[in-house]
């Protein structure tokens, strides 16, 4: 489907309510949000000739799973100094160097893919994304590729560039498993999507010098980089860096064909790939080698979802950090939240940091109001297992599911501004209009007051999870009330806890 066909598809509402004037919608865009594409100026706007996003059909499962996890989980989980391998940076030259050998006792004997699987499918997850590399370039799968050239952090008189010939992976470690190649099979079973989350940026192989704050700086980096990544790379650095000369011709090629390589790897070796969770970003130098990556990306499986980050419009979808978009977003891009459940995105070893199932409930029922989903971030130990408060909470949210899951999966938000009422209220609807759902986020007492819809004369409203139909009538001037029976005043007689959902039949689509 080339890209005018799928505006048509993706901005053709019906815009219908039973109740005008409620609020206007501002023009939806398309496109990711000027905010998003910000700093990646060298990347042109309308991608070239021949290349096409992932189709229809891909964009609509994305924006049917709506509920997913997030794990990230590498050779940083052994220290477990702060968020994934950012404290990398700040480190002494002897800790880098010491950190560079960590993946020879990385032996996480508790792993077990079908475990891991088991439990997010009682959670209700629908999708999961892996950290295949983080940024400081340990690969958690059987890849190929040959590191060719890395720092020696403690050589005599100073840090400097050393050959090398290794893969920096999984299977170099004591462990000697592709952990990716398990997941994958464990999720294919299971019918969950997969997603590899993947670093442009490799902070041990020094071919990938400057890009995202590598620790080995060149005199003109300024000249290799974004201007968004001279900034960041200044914030997140500091004086940790360390100069080196500029990277030859034959070196950034290499560079480039190794990160076409791996992922390439990862499209080809375990079966289908449902989304690529891009991270970070290169430059403008190689930029036309990156674009030719992503055409054979599309070629090997062309319905992947790709995140845009460091790619621009040549992808797919974007996620929110650590925070709900406040209203419906204006792009025609669908999206995912990303927040972790603990402090950070990897494994969090206090009980008291995890946020609780109201969190992750309230949060989820908010994105999907706006048309996202809404992903959790949950790493394991360094052994492969889960914090047991973060499974708790996670399996109390598929609960909370299993009564509710009519109102979230496979849904889209109403028209407009219609998706909420106060801070209270969020709405979902069926994708074929028939029902309008409300879900409570606090019990309201005797009486569920709503002013934006107007069920169908003589139609039911129910309490999913309860059997009872629920009285109600509608004022022009209040909006419906609905009646809730004496017995569910008692929280031991609700279908569930945490929020409650009404279905209702609206008089009009």
């Amino acid at each position: 489907m080339n890209r005018r066909d799928f505006i048509a598809t993706a901005t053709a509402i019906a815009a219908t309510s039973p109740l005008r004037g409620f609020g206007q919608a501002p023009q939806q865009v398309h496109g990711f949000p000027p905010s998003i594409l910000r700093g990646d100026d060298y990347i042109e706007t309308t991608p070239v000739a021949g290349y096409h996003n992932a189709p229809t059909s891909a964009y609509e499962a994305f924006q049917d799973m709506k509920f997913g996890i997030r794990i990230h989980w590498g050779i940083y989980s052994i220290w477990h100094r702060g968020p994934e391998s950012w404290p990398y940076l700040p480190m002494s030259f002897e800790d880098r160097q010491t950190y560079n050998s960590l993946y020879k006792t990385w032996n996480p004997a508790a792993f077990d893919a079908d475990s891991w699987m088991d439990d997010f499918r009682e959670s209700g997850l629908k999708m999961f994304a892996f950290t295949s590399k983080h940024h400081e370039g340990f690969s958690m799968f059987d890849t190929r590729t040959r590191v060719k050239s890395r720092a020696n952090w403690t050589a005599p008189g100073g840090p400097s560039l050393e050959s090398c010939d290794l893969a920096y992976s999984i299977m170099e470690t004591p462990f000697r498993r592709d952990i990716i190649k398990e997941l994958c099979d464990a999720a294919h079973k299971r019918d969950i999507k997969i997603d590899f989350y993947f670093s442009h940026p490799d902070w041990y192989d020094a071919d990938f010098r400057p890009y995202v704050s590598h620790p080995l700086q060149i005199p003109s980096s300024a000249q290799w980089m974004s201007k968004r990544d001279v900034e960041f790379t200044r914030q997140r650095l500091g004086n940790h860096a360390v100069v080196v000369p500029d990277p030859t011709d034959a070196e950034v090629k290499r560079m480039m064909e190794r990160h076409r390589a791996q992922l390439l790897e990862l499209l080809t070796n375990y079966g289908r790939i449902d989304m690529m969770c891009l991270d970070m970003w290169l430059g403008p130098r190689v930029w036309p080698e990156l674009r030719k990556t992503l055409l054979m990306m599309r070629e090997l499986q062309p319905d992947v979802m790709l995140r845009n980050r460091g790619i621009g419009n040549y992808g797919d979808y974007y996620t929110p950090e650590r925070v709900v978009p406040g209203s419906k977003e204006t792009s025609d891009k669908p999206w995912f939240t990303i927040y972790p459940l603990g402090t950070d995105f990897s494994y969090d070893p206090d009980a008291a940091k995890y946020k609780g199932t109201a969190w992750i409930v309230h949060n989820l029922a908010d994105s999907v109001a706006k048309g996202g989903g809404f992903m959790i971030g949950v790493g394991p130990s360094a052994h492969g297992e889960f914090h047991p408060e973060a499974i708790r909470q996670m399996k109390a949210t598929g609960a909370w599911l299993k009564v509710n899951g009519e109102v979230i999966y496979a849904t889209r938000p109403r028209e407009g501004t219609l998706w909420s009422e106060g801070d209270t209220v969020r709405y979902t609807r069926s994708k074929d209009r028939r029902f309008v759902y409300a879900i409570l986020t606090e019990w309201p007492g005797v009486q569920a007051k709503l002013k934006t819809v107007r069920p169908k004369g003589g139609s039911r409203v129910t309490l999913l999870g309860s059997q009872s139909e629920l009285p109600w009538k509608f004022d022009s001037a209040i909006g419906t009330t609905i009646a809730l029976p004496e017995n569910l005043q008692q929280s031991s007689n609700r279908p569930c806890e945490h929020a409650w959902t009404l279905k209702i039949e609206p008089a009009e689509g």
